[in-house]
């Protein structure tokens, strides 16, 4: 018969006394730390670097200005040499300037130098502007608009800031009666056609075509027609004597002033 097995002794152990977990609950405060309210960068450009770029761009349009100029001169010394009918033989005579290399300048082969366009300019009695080209000149011609005071036909012959202005007038043989009046300044006339009829303080005179007179404005004056027919005048006032002589007058007003 087989043996039983003693049954295991009843536990003994000590019952768990640990005390129970009484730590206090976290109460640390949320965080309640204020939110980034730093200012966005607002420093301002890097001011230095904007100066290099504008002085880059300003030295590039230098040299594009530089390399225009340049490339104008070959055309204009082979312009120049054929309207003086210089051979290219005849030109190096002149300016001891080799044939081969004056060809060169004229086709653009070879790179305009102080060197090689003094002698040129000196031959031909030109200056350096001219041949190394300037600004554009403006169309000097002046196309005046005749206008109408008192009877007269004026036209402004300058068109300048200028102390001085330049008309023409031509004056009708009606204006003929003298009405004296003074001003500061000087006036010069010169008279293109006709008679002029010219009253100067206690002077009374008439210029013919071709003939000039000059005065002090200072001094009562008055100019017209003898009556005999229109005289054409060239005027030249100043400030004064351009608002006196020069505007409307009441139709009443049978003056050549």
């Amino acid at each position: 018969m087989a043996p039983f097995d003693d049954p295991a002794p009843p536990s003994t152990a000590a019952p768990n006394t640990a005390a129970p977990n009484t730590a206090a609950p976290n109460t640390a405060a949320p965080n309640t730390a204020a939110p980034n309210t730093a200012a966005p960068n607002t420093a301002a450009p890097n001011t230095a670097a904007l100066s290099a770029a504008a002085a880059h761009r300003g030295a590039a349009a230098h040299t594009d200005d530089i390399a225009f100029a340049l490339a104008g001169v070959g055309p204009r010394l082979k312009r120049l040499r054929s309207q003086r009918g210089l051979s290219l033989a005849a030109l190096s005579e002149l300016t001891g300037i080799s044939k081969s290399t004056l060809s060169r300048l004229e086709v653009g082969q070879r790179r305009p130098s102080l060197e090689l366009l003094l002698p040129i300019v000196r031959a031909y009695r030109i200056p350096l502007d001219e041949l190394i080209g300037g600004p554009e000149v403006a169309d000097p011609r002046i196309r005046p608009t005749p206008r109408r005071v008192d009877g007269s036909v004026v036209l402004a012959l300058t068109r300048q800031p200028s102390p001085l202005h330049t008309f023409k007038t031509i004056i009708p043989p009606e204006r003929n009666t003298p009405d004296l009046c003074s001003h500061d300044g000087y006036e010069w006339l010169y008279v293109v056609s006709g008679r002029l009829r010219l009253v100067l303080a206690d002077q009374d005179i008439v210029l013919e075509a071709g003939e000039a007179a000059e005065f002090d404005t200072r001094l009562p004056h008055w100019f017209g027609s003898t009556g005999a027919g229109a005289v054409e005048v060239l005027n030249i006032l100043g400030p004064q004597g351009e608002r006196i002589h020069m505007r409307v007058k009441p139709e009443n007003s049978a003056t050549g002033e």
